[in-house]
């Protein structure tokens, strides 16, 4: 297809294919400030400012530059200000890891889900299962769900059944790994944390899949698209 044709069709001029824009033609009269911006905010000291900071040390240099420009053109070079990562905070496990539970309390699995309603508020759900028996031992709906709440909704199980489980997995969520559960927990229950997401940010459900599993009943009793409202 011939560039003639293709601008026909789309019902554009050809000049606009063939001259380049301002900031890559050599007459660009803002290419020095856009390499001193570029220069700038290469350096390990400058990393955490931004577009002010550049536009206060050009001043500084005795550089007269509106700061309205110097946004622009640090737009236009797509500078970003460095953002310091949170570490995540891992649980450390007090059992060694369990592959399957033999009987019945052996292995209890907690985990989170979370949802949204339709004006916005989002909310938690939270499900505790046997691995042995598949029972269903938990389930808390809130906005709101702390560690202290876990113990409390925690302690009912254990009451209805008798004794608590041997290990309680679970993945590394902030109400999880709080001290409220690993006070409760103590000598009596031992606590098996998932590993964390991998280095590319992806879950990796299979470690803890029973739990995983049983959130799809939750959904087709549930199913996507039904509105729900906070009140």
């Amino acid at each position: 297809m011939s560039q003639r044709f293709a601008c026909r069709v789309v019902g554009r001029s050809r000049s606009t294919q063939r001259r380049a824009p301002r900031h890559q033609r050599p007459d660009d009269p803002d290419r020095w400030l856009r390499d001193w911006l570029t220069t700038w905010a290469a350096r390990s000291e400058n990393r955490r400012k931004g577009y002010r900071r550049a536009w206060a040390d050009l001043r500084h240099e005795g550089h007269e530059v509106n700061r309205k420009r110097v946004q622009r053109l640090w737009r236009c070079e797509k500078l970003q200000v460095s953002t310091r990562r949170r570490r995540k905070r891992v649980g450390s496990s007090t059992t060694p890891p369990v592959t399957t539970a033999t009987a019945p309390d052996e292995v209890w699995a907690f985990d989170f889900q979370f949802d949204a309603t339709v004006d916005g508020p989002r909310f938690k759900i939270a499900s505790m299962i046997d691995e042995y028996t598949r029972e269903s031992l938990l389930n808390i709906v809130g906005w709101s769900i702390t560690g202290d709440d876990l113990v409390v909704e925690i302690r009912k199980p254990i009451q209805r059944r008798g004794s608590p489980p041997k290990v309680l997995r679970c993945d590394n969520g902030p109400e999880l790994v709080s001290s409220a559960v690993a006070e409760f927990c103590g000598d009596r229950i031992g606590i098996y944390f998932i590993p964390p997401s991998n280095p590319k940010g992806c879950r990796e459900p299979w470690n803890n899949g029973f739990i995983e599993t049983s959130h799809e009943p939750i959904c087709q009793v549930v199913p996507v698209g039904n509105a729900m409202v906070g009140s």
